[in-house]
């Protein structure tokens, strides 16, 4: 899946697991961009007692070049508290929940919002409090509890200095995948006769439905990203393309405080998890070095070139799917399509009128030309299909990165570097037949779906209300 548990030493640690990073030109404010970035995976709506929450113990950041040079230019911080109202009770509430600084809460959580400018030596510019104790709406618990759910999250909605809008809390899982096939000997449900193991060919099944994840969504004007302040209107301007990213940081060491009942970092804060194009450490880094490609920063990511230039999937489909792909067997150069997707932007003259290209440092950044409006008649295959406001230029909420990654690695966009190579007729069908199977994406931020409810929800579905 996109980065739901995609190394070993995050997936023991789920409240700094990121899952999923989106950035695109708000198509309600178009003078906006939206970042998002996911955490917490795979979450089970009837979790009670002890309900999903951010941790108190990480420093979450959404992270923004715009020099192209993959380091980091500005920075949305967020820190988390929680409160315990009543101590003598092991309830979540202790009545419906009908506002969201309703007392029946007994376990509300705040936030404060910094934003940190650095100049190109890395040194801190500029740092500025956009806002301290916003409100992070409850979980949805259920009908009695939360009962007017759609009300109470709209609460969490916080204007902030600078123009600026803000949302943090739980919502609907938008990434879909066939988790359960996929890793199934890298079996895809609608061409399992194909397969090297032949079965039936059926439909994709959404491994991560009825799933929630805690959402840490922010709505920026496009001058406060950009490397000179202003709102670009030229697609083929450098100026118009930023780099995007997300992570998560501990504490160097934790102690356990036995009078306080918890441990406490001390230190430090070291980065234990990023995130940033769907799937780059799920399916591109190898197994002994996700854990270290969660600690770096993306500047240093040229040594993570090599599997992007020869993926592993590469090789698997001709051997999973015999016959199907015999013009991807025998090609055997750089994936330079890959890596102009992944690793430095598209560069102008492949796509005509387009390009989000950063420059000639290896890094895995959502590459955002600010300068593309929202699409009209939004396309989920992204750019691929023409759509030109979509993954790989930024990610958008519907965006349906599993296909289009599929593709692309199985030969479909080799021939916008490499005419002389024909795709074999099956990278254009391949697919895992999977669509969002939980609440459909909203026209209005925070975008995400409401969240599943615990007393609504049954195994394998999710409803809000």
């Amino acid at each position: 899946m996109s980065s739901h548990r995609e190394a070993p030493e995050i997936s023991k640690d789920p409240v700094a697991d990121g899952t999923d990073v989106y950035a695109f030109v708000s198509p309600d404010r178009p003078t906006h961009v939206t970042l998002i970035a996911n955490f917490i995976p795979l979450q089970k709506p009837d979790s009670g007692p002890n309900f999903y929450e951010f941790g108190d113990d990480v420093l979450y950041e959404i992270h923004v070049n715009n020099r192209g040079d993959a380091t980091k230019d500005v920075t949305y911080q967020f820190k988390f508290s929680t409160k315990v109202r009543n101590d003598k009770t092991f309830l979540y509430n202790t009545g419906p929940i009908t506002g969201i600084g309703s007392p029946n809460w007994n376990r509300p959580q705040f936030y404060s919002l910094r934003r940190i400018e650095r100049r190109k030596n890395g040194d801190i510019k500029k740092i500025v409090d956009l806002g301290t104790n916003l409100r992070v709406p409850p979980v949805n618990v259920g009908k009695r509890s939360t009962p007017n759910y759609a009300n109470l999250s709209s609460q969490a909605i916080h204007e902030v200095k600078q123009n600026t809008r803000v949302f943090c809390g739980q919502r609907a899982d938008a990434f879909h995948v066939d988790l359960g096939s996929i890793f199934d000997l890298g079996a895809l449900r609608p061409l399992n006769e194909a397969h090297l193991i032949s079965m039936p060919n059926a439909a994709g099944v959404n491994g991560v439905q009825g799933y929630n994840v805690h959402t840490i969504a922010i709505e920026v004007p496009i001058r406060k990203l950009t490397r000179d302040g202003t709102h670009p209107t030229n697609a083929l301007s450098k100026k118009a393309v930023i780099g995007v990213w997300a992570t998560a940081s501990r504490r160097k060491s934790q102690v356990w405080n036995k009078d306080q009942g918890k441990y406490v970092g001390h230190g430090p804060w070291e980065q234990v998890s990023r995130l940033a194009n769907p799937l780059f450490n799920e399916v591109i880094v190898p197994m002994a070095e996700k854990d270290e490609w969660n600690a770096r920063g993306p500047h240093g990511d040229k040594r993570y070139t090599k599997y992007v230039n020869k993926p592993e999937l590469q090789g698997l489909l001709p051997v999973l799917y015999p016959g199907a792909f015999s013009n991807l067997a025998a090609y055997d150069k750089p994936r330079a399509d890959l890596n102009a997707v992944l690793m430095t932007g598209i560069p102008a003259g492949v796509v005509p009128g387009f390009q989000n290209f950063t420059g000639a440092v290896q890094a895995d950044m959502l590459r955002l030309n600010v300068a593309v409006p929202p699409s009209s008649s939004p396309n989920d295959l992204g750019l691929v299909a023409g759509d030109a406001a979509g993954w790989p230029n930024g990610r958008r909420v519907n965006d349906d990165v599993v296909t289009v990654a599929l593709r692309a690695v199985a030969g479909l966009t080799i021939p916008l570097v490499d005419p002389s190579y024909t795709p074999d007729g099956a990278a254009s069908a391949v697919a895992d037949g999977t669509t969002n199977t939980n609440a459909a994406a909203t026209g209005s931020f925070p975008f995400l779906g409401l969240p599943g409810g615990g007393y609504q929800t049954e195994p394998g579905t999710t409803s809000a209300s």
